[in-house]
């Protein structure tokens, strides 16, 4: 059997993985990463870049049937090829996949192990076994571990789910032709995306939500993708939990919920993700986890071994390709330069990838409230801004969460086009840690989805139904 010795081994090959991976090579230390899937994980194979590739195809054409909001406008489109849509993003994943992965193994010198990865020994002397499809073993002896083996979809346990052929938004993605008609179990970013994306391809959707549409956004987030959803077609339904599923005589998936029939061709679960530690016996080296599998660490990505750390959704953080990268860069500085370096999440931006798209930064009144804090808060409809005015597209808003003595932002959200940039520019006002007052008075460019920003903030204080388009 083959032993390998490094500084560093790393469980996964996905953004925690290979930040991890590249911090560490650069502090002249030795890594080994074992991979027992597809290198990537799961943001360029099948999360962030094939949805949103997807989604862009799908707003596209969307944009052409909608063009008649323009006056003098006359724009159509066809029906869609679903294996030539699908293949097109395949080959941009395959393209990403190689050049931001596989090639910066060499790159950076490296050694890559495609197999089962499964801790023995003891919790003071951690090793790896390593297992390859074609049976081969090795393994795997480290200063330091890192778990950075993601999360996949949760399915929940509805009677008879698993015996239709559902879909998760890891299969949706390779479809090769769009559904007549679709049920989607869920209400949070993945199902709205899904939802909007199927919807605009010419899919009949119908979501089933347990609660409301964003639920751990503002609940004017929710009011706002509820009416655009309408507008679309998407029909929603509120406080629907299945009981059980089943196929019908036509083939048809059939939801049943507190005896009301709910039926489509396909049925969609995106009802959140949970974390892969099956088969590492992390027993064995007294990792500890929680509820759901997710792998309990402290803020400085620590697990209950001193030898072993954890980054990305196998921790059960919030789940965004940039906190995974931020994780693993972290775990890496802590575990060999003793930086003690903790993760904050208090200016982490939320986009969901809807069309108008739904960014968040900071925190909702809600939490304002439930920390104490004596808030003020404003919510600007677009249709007093500017651009989206030019844009014929009014729906949606923008709101600032204020400290009421100080008017210092303490969250921003938005629903509008753009509105991941939006939280962007919101994570540097919060940082800085300007006032309503501060960002009401500063420059930002006239015909900007930002300038809502500024408007939001001047609303505090003035009437904006009083001034002029581009009045200071």
């Amino acid at each position: 059997m083959n032993h390998v010795r490094a500084d560093l081994a790393i469980i996964g090959s996905g953004g925690a993985a290979y930040s991890a991976a590249i911090r560490a090579t650069t502090l002249g230390k030795s890594v080994v990463m074992v991979e027992r899937s597809t290198v990537g994980g799961t943001c360029v194979n099948t999360g962030c870049i094939p949805s949103k590739a997807l989604i862009a195809a799908a707003e596209a054409r969307h944009v052409a049937l909608d063009g008649g909001r323009f006056p003098g406008i006359d724009t159509r489109a066809g029906a869609v090829d679903m294996p030539g849509l699908v293949g097109g993003t395949q080959k941009l994943v395959e393209k990403l996949r190689a050049e931001k992965y596989v090639d910066l193994v060499d790159a950076y010198g490296w050694k890559l192990m495609s197999g089962d990865a499964r801790f023995q020994g003891t919790p003071d002397a951690p090793i790896l076994a390593v297992t390859s499809a074609a049976g081969g073993a090795e393994t795997v002896e480290a200063d330091h571990y890192l778990i950075a083996t993601g999360a996949r979809p949760a399915v929940p346990a509805i009677d008879g789910l698993d015996r239709v052929d559902y879909l998760t938004s890891t299969t949706a993605m390779a479809l090769d032709e769009v559904p007549e008609s679709l049920l989607v179990l869920g209400g949070g970013y993945v199902a709205l995306e899904q939802a909007q994306l199927f919807a605009r391809l010419g899919t009949t959707v119908t979501m089933l939500v347990r609660s409301r549409l964003a639920s751990r956004e503002e609940p004017e987030a929710s009011a706002a993708l509820a009416g655009v959803f309408a507008d679309e077609g998407i029909s929603v339904a509120l406080g629907v939990v299945p009981d059980s599923v089943r196929t019908d005589e036509a083939g048809r998936v059939v939801a049943v919920a507190r005896g009301r029939q709910y039926a489509a061709d396909r049925i969609l679960v995106a009802t959140g993700r949970r974390p892969v530690t099956d088969g590492l016996n992390l027993q064995a080296v007294e990792v500890t986890t929680g509820p759901v599998g997710e792998i309990t660490v402290t803020d400085q990505l620590a697990t209950s071994n001193p030898r072993i750390w954890a980054a990305g959704d196998v921790t059960g953080h919030p789940e965004f390709v940039y906190v995974a990268a931020s994780h693993g860069a972290l775990a890496a500085d802590n575990a060999f330069t003793g930086a003690n370096r903790s993760v904050d999440y208090a200016h982490l931006p939320r986009v969901t990838f809807t069309s108008p798209a739904l960014g968040a930064v900071g925190m909702t009144d809600e939490q304002a409230m439930a920390a104490g804090i004596r808030c003020e808060c404003r919510v600007l409809p677009l249709e007093h801004v500017p651009r989206a005015l030019v844009n014929r597209d009014t729906r949606g808003f923008v709101k600032v969460v204020a400290e009421a003595d100080t008017g210092r932002i303490l969250g921003i959200t938005a629903v509008a086009k753009d509105a991941g940039e939006l939280a962007a520019a919101g994570v540097y006002i919060l940082a800085a840690g300007m006032t309503v007052q501060q960002v009401a008075a500063a420059w930002t460019p006239y015909l900007t989805m930002a300038e809502g920003i500024k408007l939001a903030c001047q609303s505090f204080t003035r009437d904006l139904s009083m001034l002029s388009c581009c009045a200071a």
